[in-house]
């Protein structure tokens, strides 16, 4: 028996609020900023994001062009702070890589 494929479309469109609610906030550390001469921004965005839409989003917000979204998310981890156990919360991180002259300054808000 063959699979069928399934075919997708192109993503549905999403409005700014949801552009708000998928982009939380740019990571800025020693890596994020050495992958940045590779025109690479990094942002935490929601777990339940797919790639497409953290590209509209990107795309919407920043007015810029994506070439690719990398994701991946990282496990809360269990800890103990004076012998009471808590679990960090789950995150995902995105790995924008935008388009030849495009930029966004990270250090600067919306």
């Amino acid at each position: 028996m063959s699979r069928a494929r399934k075919i997708r479309g192109p993503a549905p469109k999403i409005t700014q609020n949801q552009m708000v609610e998928i982009i939380r906030k740019p990571i800025i550390s020693e890596k994020t900023t050495m992958i940045s001469e590779y025109n690479q921004v990094t942002f935490q965005v929601a777990v339940d994001a797919n790639k497409a839409e953290i590209k509209q989003a990107v795309e919407g917000l920043f007015d810029v062009s994506v070439l690719a979204v990398n994701t991946l998310r990282q496990k809360g981890k269990v800890k103990r702070f004076r012998g009471i156990v808590g679990k960090r919360n789950e995150t995902k991180k995105a790995i924008v890589t935008l388009a030849e002259g495009d930029s966004i300054d990270v250090a600067a808000g919306l």
